[in-house]
């Protein structure tokens, strides 16, 4: 697996989680925090399991919840991938 990009995290959030009305995901929203976007930290939870479900990587639970953004998720989400591609 590639990279996971911010549209592929979007779209997973949205699968998961729905999305609020009146939040935009498809503009910048890299440095939004969850809570503004309409997520709280079980949402996060929810879709990162499903991440790792999908992606056979593994986010720890802490690095989950210190994930307060769409970029530090990813940040998390991609150190995983690489790991795995140079298992």
């Amino acid at each position: 697996m590639a990279e996971m990009t911010l549209t592929e995290l979007t779209n997973l959030l949205r699968e998961c989680a729905g999305e609020e009305e009146g939040v935009n995901l498809d503009g910048d929203v890299l440095d939004v925090p969850f809570v503004e976007l309409g997520y709280d930290s079980l949402a996060v939870l929810q879709t990162t399991g499903r991440i790792e479900r999908d992606y056979g990587i593994r986010i720890s639970d802490d690095a989950a919840a210190e994930a307060h953004t769409p970029r530090l998720l990813l940040a998390f989400i991609n150190e995983a991938v690489s790991e795995v591609v140079a298992g």
